[in-house]
């Protein structure tokens, strides 16, 4: 039985509760972090506090534990757990008073929990196979840059790519392609131009987004960030993913139409090995 973390106790998991009146259940009034780990050690962890202190200051939510403090907890739970590879999973939410929906933050005290959870990140079938990937319209509200628990759109996304036959869904708004249920977009043209959609309010700022972009260009490869529609994406070389649980996922066909000969391509292969070998030089 794993050991989870609530509120400042660590617990057995069938014994963490958090109120019925907190506004997490009750409103989505949450925003959350996933840290990957790999041989004990957390990978992009400093970038994955940055950017919880930013949804939090996005939402107008207090934010009373301390950055070290939020280290020792992950790592604590890495230990209690023995995480070897994995993900760490953090929520915070405004906290828990009776049912309203106006709130006063100042008078509420934050619930934060986290807890473990044990699974491959490197030897995958994803990154053996690669992933099907069906196109979605877009009909998620308009700040998709803060990353909240409200994940019901999401989530059926992946249930009707599920349902057609495929692993995930690419989501379309605009004529254009905003990013995956969990993850962001990347295709590979032609003629060999590694492309994603630009940041702004309609796709999540990612971690692994991020971290690609640096490495790749250190090494000489630039990652053009403009928009592509979905009938683009098709017709490119390669595609693939980023998220922090999978890094860099391939992407073998979109909407049944086959890319890369229907297996991993040999220039998303080499960006994810790049960050793999990168994030563990970095990992803490």
């Amino acid at each position: 039985m794993r050991t989870v973390y609530v509120n400042g106790s660590y617990v057995p998991e069938n014994e963490a509760k958090v109120s019925v009146f907190d506004r997490g259940f009750l409103f989505g009034d949450g925003i959350y972090e996933v840290a990957s780990v790999l041989g004990g050690k957390l990978i992009d962890f400093p970038a994955h506090i940055a950017r919880l202190h930013r949804s939090a200051g996005e939402l107008g939510m207090r934010f009373d534990v301390s950055d070290d403090d939020l280290l020792a907890i992950h790592r604590e739970l890495v230990s209690r757990n023995d995480l070897e590879e994995g993900v760490v999973y953090l929520q915070m939410t405004r906290g828990a008073i009776d049912r309203d929906f106006l709130f006063d933050t100042d008078k509420l005290t934050p619930t934060l929990v986290l807890f473990t959870q044990s699974r491959p990140l490197i030897d995958t079938a994803v990154a053996r196979n690669g992933m099907k990937i069906v196109s979605i319209p877009d009909l998620r509200w308009g700040r998709c840059d803060i990353k909240t628990v409200q994940l019901l759109y999401p989530s059926l996304g992946k249930m009707e790519a599920k349902a057609r036959g495929a692993d995930d869904a690419w989501m379309v708004r605009d004529g254009v392609v905003t990013e995956g249920t969990s993850n962001n977009a990347f295709i590979v043209t032609q003629d060999g131009a590694v492309v994603t959609r630009p940041l702004s309010h309609s796709i999540l700022p990612g971690i692994t987004r991020a971290a690609l972009m640096a490495y790749s260009e250190a090494s000489g490869t630039k990652i053009e960030e403009r928009e592509f529609t979905i009938e683009e994406a098709k017709g490119a070389a390669e595609a693939f993913i980023s998220s922090a649980s999978v890094f860099v996922g391939p992407v073998i066909s979109i909407d049944g139409v086959e890319l890369s000969g229907g297996t991993p391509g040999p220039i998303t292969l080499g960006l994810r090995k790049s960050y793999i070998e990168e994030s563990l030089k970095r990992a803490v």
